[in-house]
């Protein structure tokens, strides 16, 4: 139902586009021009093309009559302040991700990721159809502000480490790059934390300002050369087993759009949500092992003892957290509850298969 409305809205897009090339007056005087700024240097794969093309679907399905222009990290306002120029009407639509802002609401992470918490598929059924777009509708509402899904890396990767990590002690006085809660665990095991956004990363690494560093996975961390100054790459990223952008809206001038350009935005988001995930998922695996093969990283998973510590320390933090009580406990309530309902499946469903398919027959090759 929801591809068929999109195909639709798609449709009445094109018509607008080819009614608003008559010189009508009434048409012309009814065009507007967002500003889109987003958290992401300019050009960067994923999720800077994603938020392009985010933009440009906007744009395209609204016959023109609401035309978006995209803003790289730092050429309108810098990449974590996509919140407030949003909220405040510098901005009118922002493209990052919301645990950047947990100094407005720890309830912020649970719409873009939770250590050890959803998968990209499991987190779009909280939102969709587990009452999530509605506690975020709430949480988001005292912001001016309108929340969207509008893209999905999938399951990251732990970082880039000069040195290899073997023990929990090898974590403490490690300067590392980490936002969101991950930045809470590691600094709970001793780790001295470091906010940077990811066009810092790289030259921090290289100056040895960082010792390590996590930004997403293969496809973005190819393009941004840490392998030039790093070479342990580790896995798995609990922290992140689902990162879900967001198109952030200014609610106020959401609110005053007709019906039909309010669609445009709804349904050009959850687009860009498969879209961007799509675009992850086809070149993650050619850039691991173009970084393996070409450039020699040795690619490490992370010992039973640090994923349990980092374990425990997570439920210290989601306990802290559901203390604060309010729309915040009320997030994390949902949250929690509805991951308890769908691990059985995925454990039955997809995990079971992705084991199974390990086993060594051949596929697609002669015997």
């Amino acid at each position: 139902m929801k591809r068929r409305y999109f195909m639709t809205g798609a449709a009445a897009g094109l018509a607008g586009a080819a009614a608003s090339s008559f010189p009508k007056p009434a048409i012309s005087q009814g065009l507007m021009e967002w500003r889109m700024v987003t958290a992401w240097p300019k050009g960067l794969p994923g999720v800077g093309s994603g938020a392009q093309r985010l933009a440009d679907r906007i744009t395209a399905l609204s016959g023109g009559k609401l035309r978006v222009k995209l803003f790289a990290a730092g050429e309108l306002v810098p990449g974590l302040q996509c919140f407030d120029a949003v909220s405040n009407g510098t901005a009118e639509l922002g493209h990052d991700a919301a645990y950047y802002h947990l100094s407005k609401s720890e309830a912020c992470a649970f719409f873009c990721a939770f250590p050890w918490g959803l998968t990209c598929s499991e987190q779009n059924g909280w939102i969709e159809y587990g009452g999530g777009q509605a506690l975020w509708d709430e949480l988001y509402a005292p912001f001016n502000l309108q929340g969207f899904l509008a893209g999905n890396t999938g399951t990251q990767m732990f970082g880039w480490f000069r040195k290899e990590i073997n023990t929990v002690d090898d974590l403490k006085g490690l300067k590392y790059r980490a936002p969101g809660n991950n930045a809470k665990i590691m600094t709970k095991l001793g780790a001295a934390v470091i906010s940077l956004p990811g066009g810092e990363i790289f030259p921090a690494l290289q100056s040895g300002a960082l010792d390590a560093a996590e930004w997403i996975g293969p496809y973005n961390d190819l393009s941004l050369g840490f392998y030039q100054v790093a070479k342990y790459y580790y896995s798995p990223g609990f922290h992140e087993p689902s990162t879900a952008f967001q198109l952030l809206v200014n609610k106020q001038k959401y609110e005053a759009l007709p019906t039909e350009l309010k669609d445009v935005i709804r349904i050009a988001s959850q687009a860009a949500n498969d879209d961007v995930f799509a675009e992850y998922t086809a070149n993650n695996g050619t850039s691991l092992a173009t970084l393996v093969t070409k450039h020699e990283v040795q690619v490490r998973s992370l010992s039973r003892d640090i994923l349990m510590a980092m374990g425990n320390a997570t439920n210290e933090i989601l306990i802290d957290i559901m203390d604060k009580g309010g729309i915040v406990r009320k997030v994390a309530e949902s949250y929690i509850a509805y991951r308890n309902s769908v691990i059985p499946w995925t454990r039955v469903g997809e995990q079971t298969f992705v084991n199974a398919r390990l086993l060594p027959f051949p596929f697609g090759v002669k015997s």
